[in-house]
């Protein structure tokens, strides 16, 4: 039973990982430097997933959940803005943007806080199962 409240707990870590990303993604929507001051815009960072947890104390936690495997970089391309004034413009007067769409970021933030909320629900279910079980027993 304790692996149940595990694998909902592993859930929640990796949930708030992505609501983490999601948050940076949006705080560098305008981000054109890097953090040496070249112009190098910020790209879209996701989450990825993978099942199990390594950080379980035992075998089958380990097999069990899922947690952050890593961090990568949306390949997409920049987004082209003109504006010839820009010191980083190209010859034809372009800067590229990062490719962080907020309407993006807003749905999938709200999918994250859903799955978070369902694994609090689950724990909460395995807790009052536990309970039940130890009122039975006593």
């Amino acid at each position: 039973m304790y692996g149940t409240l595990d694998i909902s707990t592993s859930g929640m870590i990796a949930q708030r990982t992505r609501l983490d990303v999601i948050s940076a993604n949006i705080a560098n929507k305008g981000t054109l430097l890097d953090a040496q001051g070249n112009y190098n815009p910020y790209r879209r960072r996701i989450a990825y997933f993978a099942a199990g947890n390594p950080e379980s104390s035992n075998r089958n936690g380990r097999a069990m959940g899922v947690h952050v495997a890593e961090i990568g970089q949306d390949q997409s391309p920049l987004t082209l803005k003109y504006a010839p004034n820009s010191p980083y413009a190209d010859e034809a007067g372009y800067i590229r943007e990062p490719n962080v769409d907020t309407t993006t970021e807003q749905i999938d933030a709200m999918e994250a806080v859903r799955a978070y909320e369902a694994n609090v629900a689950a724990a909460e279910a395995t807790k009052q199962m536990l309970a039940q079980s130890l009122r039975l027993i006593t």
